[in-house]
């Protein structure tokens, strides 16, 4: 399958984003001033507070319902709010979920629910029937038994696609370290935790959590104040106040800078980041002074760590830094990339130094000028939508904000000076009181890790597994049995699959497959026919869409077809289909060129990695002997591109174990294929793969 790698991901390259040109700094002029609107407030006798502001702009409005809780610790129960969320909108008492979603599409509105909140917009002149609608879905609401089922196989679902993610594994285990195990912030969903929600339990925990004496409700655009609030009024006031939970969250405390390593023996790239806990609040004094300092050194396009991990020594495509604010518990500064394993070490190096360098040297007036006018010029935009001026209309009520903070945002801004920015970066980049978190692949980067130097100190090294438990420092080379060796390594696979006589009797095959592309909006489902000793045929179609590719390789030539352009194969890929000898590749290998690499960790199981060519490595399991993963590299652009294939799921057919499952990463790409049926020796012409 591994001919069709290529094909499977340049199948979504029509999927593009256009990007703002921001190369052009906007040029400086008198600071603009934010006028929010003067709201109108008003409060419900159970404590739900009213916010409006009429904007006639448009014949539309837009209202948000916000929580102010502080985050919920749901321990052996995690995941109940998002169950619960899903559950809402799916029906209630009064109308069946067909006919909510019916008559919110008939608006031409949206309207989203969930266990913290709601959000909407509409047609003026439709804005009574979505209130209406809100409140019958808020109060109302039809739990259903069967919906539950289906939520939560769902998200099951989604949990086990994530199992070996290494960016998932990364930003997990990155919360665990940052704020401790028993903390909201850092708490994850599991399939035990989903598994002790049951049914009964969504109505009492929305009951409980869901209160309209810590609530807000904006409304925002073209509508009738005194009618809008008397209909909320009537509507709302069934809403039960109830207690609010004021139980202090425990955070962890920053401590001496360390490495933190997990392994992950699947991954392509290395997750590397550095963190600390800050306490920050939005009207602190140096809120702006540290937002426009992490602009600088990471929070936007052009920032300085970009611009040296990427564009000085090509390590990665992005680099990025952020940091939170809250009232209710320490937040965190995080810088963090995405980079290739052999420069693991080197990517950790030039972070670190870029943090040290904006915390000891003052930035230039022009840096500094620049990210303002890059910073109002966003600014202005993001007020336009009326989502924006909601959340901060909002953030001015439950952040014990000046009635006029963004009417000063800019002036604020632009106040900032080079000595702000300098001090905000000492105190709030802990550098030397921090976390260095590496999540990769060990046997390839752990060791270079233990070696680094910074400042002229070497750092600790600490090690977890990919749900944050500390462990010993894995293994990464075992010994080898000086009786293994390449030759015998593949003498087991082809025993164990079926033997050579076997294999050797199949001319052809037939496979039928769902495929799954994380976050796309359809399934599509695989035709592949091979016949030996290397043709090729792929058609991938979803139902009610027709075909969205085909790609066939006639033993000389190929081509792939998709959104009505038939391009011919390159030359490297029609020479790489042209150099398979048959349909199973270990009973033409030469063994004398290749070599065993190690014996490792792959996925939890000791595999024999063996170097087939300087580019192309294949992973056998000790025990079993089967082929568990494929490693392939390539040469795109200048960049090196690593792809992973992974087998699993073996299951006889006529006497041949075949791996009915196939996972292939390449760089932050991901295709799922679920065999479903595998067919020998069907009969198949040559003309089909023309």
């Amino acid at each position: 399958m591994k001919k069709f790698l290529y094909v499977a991901f340049a199948l979504f390259t029509f999927i593009s984003f256009s990007q703002v040109d921001r190369t052009k700094i906007p040029e400086s002029g008198p600071t603009p001033e934010i006028n929010l609107g003067e709201p109108i407030k008003y409060e419900l006798k159970n404590g739900m507070k009213l916010i409006l502001v009429k904007n006639n702009k448009l014949p539309r409005v837009f209202f948000n319902l916000f929580i102010d809780r502080q985050p919920l610790y749901e321990g052996e129960k995690a995941g109940i709010s998002l169950l619960t969320s899903d559950l809402l909108g799916k029906g209630t008492k009064n109308i069946s979920k067909d006919e909510f979603i019916e008559k919110i599409d008939f608006m031409g509105a949206n309207l989203n629910l969930s266990a913290s909140g709601a959000s909407g917009s509409s047609l003026s002149k439709f804005f009574p029937d979505l209130i209406d609608l809100l409140a019958d879905g808020l109060f109302n609401p039809v739990f259903d038994q069967d919906e539950f089922t289906k939520s939560l196989d769902r998200f099951k679902e989604g949990i086990k696609a994530d199992e070996n993610s290494v960016p998932a594994a990364a930003r997990r285990v990155e919360s665990i370290l940052a704020y401790g195990k028993n903390h909201p912030n850092s708490e994850y969903t599991t399939i035990e935790s989903l598994n002790n929600i049951k049914f009964d339990d969504i109505k009492p925990f929305f009951n409980k959590n869901f209160l309209p004496n810590n609530s807000y409700m904006v409304i925002i655009g073209d509508f009738d104040v005194d009618s809008t609030i008397n209909q909320i009024e009537k509507l709302f006031k069934k809403w039960k106040k109830g207690k609010i939970s004021e139980e202090a969250i425990k955070t962890n405390s920053n401590s001496k800078t360390a490495i933190h390593f997990i392994d992950m023996p699947n991954a392509i790239q290395s997750e590397v980041s550095f963190q600390n806990l800050i306490e920050m609040r939005m009207n602190d004094s140096e809120y702006f002074s540290l937002l426009l300092a992490n602009k600088i050194l990471g929070g936007g396009p052009e920032n300085r760590l970009e611009q040296q991990i990427r564009e000085n020594k090509g390590y990665t495509y992005v680099a990025r830094s952020s940091f939170g604010s809250s009232k209710y518990s320490k937040s965190r500064f995080r810088g963090y990339t995405s980079t290739r394993e052999e420069v693991t070490d080197s990517a950790v190096i030039e972070m670190l130094n870029e943090i040290k360098k904006i915390r000891e040297i003052d930035v230039t007036e022009k840096e500094l000028n620049d990210v303002k006018a890059k910073y109002f010029g966003d600014f202005v935009l993001a007020t336009e939508r009326p989502s924006t001026i909601a959340n901060y209309t909002v953030q001015i009520e439950t952040q014990n904000l000046d009635k006029d903070y963004y009417k000063n945002y800019l002036s604020n801004i632009n106040s900032v000076t080079v000595s702000d920015v300098k001090n905000a970066a000492n105190k709030y980049f802990n550098l030397y009181n921090g976390q260095i978190v590496v999540t990769g692949k060990g046997l390839s980067i752990a060791d270079n890790l233990e070696n680094i130097v910074f400042d002229g100190k070497k750092f600790d090294v600490y090690y977890y597994d990919k749900y944050g438990n500390s462990i010993d420092k894995p293994i990464f080379n075992k010994e080898i049995s000086s009786e293994v060796t390449v030759a015998s390594v593949l003498e087991k696979y082809i025993v164990e699959i079926g033997g050579k006589e076997k294999l050797s009797s199949i001319k052809t095959i037939s496979i039928e497959a769902n495929v799954t592309i994380p976050g796309a909006p359809f399934k599509p489902k695989a035709i592949i026919k091979e016949k030996s000793p290397n043709l090729s045929s792929l058609v991938m179609s979803v139902e009610g869409m027709g075909t969205l590719m085909n790609q066939k390789f006639d033993g000389q030539s190929g081509y792939i077809e998709q959104m009505g352009q038939k391009i011919p194969m390159q030359k490297d890929q029609i020479d790489s289909s042209k150099s398979k000898k048959g349909l199973f590749d270990e009973i033409f290998m030469d063994d004398a060129e290749m070599e065993i690499v190690n014996l490792g960790p792959v996925d939890g199981k000791d595999a024999y990695k063996i170097k087939v060519k300087d580019n192309s490595f294949r992973y056998y399991d000790a025990e079993s002997g089967l082929l568990i993963m494929t490693e392939e590299s390539t040469q795109q652009g200048g960049n090196t591109i690593t792809s992973i294939t992974k087998f699993s799921d073996y299951k006889e057919v006529d006497g041949i174990l075949y791996a009915f499952k196939r996972e292939i990463l390449a760089g932050p790409q991901k295709i799922d294929f679920e065999i479903l049926s595998v067919k020998f020796n069907e009969e198949i012409s040559d003309e089909f793969f023309k």
